[in-house]
């Protein structure tokens, strides 16, 4: 894969197996590479929900939605985090 970057504008080169498999689903390669950068930033954290709705031109609970159905949580919090915010809830209750 070769990037190009020039003035916002990259240029990608993609496999030709790759293309055609989008092509098959009828994904436009453009489309299918932005949804797929924005989700794995906003996986990654490197995103906000309500930025990642906006590069997608989704409202934010669309977006939050979309990225679950994608197997993309909402909330990320490991196991511990995940007790802490249980027991604070209930001890201000």
């Amino acid at each position: 894969m070769v990037l190009k970057a020039v003035m916002g504008v990259v240029q990608v080169e993609l496999d030709s197996d790759l293309v055609a498999l989008l092509e098959e689903l009828r994904l436009p390669v453009k489309e299918a590479a932005r949804e797929l950068m924005v989700l794995e930033l906003y996986r990654q954290g490197e995103l906000s929900s309500g930025k990642a709705a906006q590069l997608l031109g989704m409202k934010r609970e669309e977006f939050i939605r979309h990225a679950s159905e994608r197997g993309i949580p909402y909330l990320q919090l490991s196991g511990e985090e995940l007790r802490r915010e249980i027991e604070d809830s209930q001890s201000s209750e």
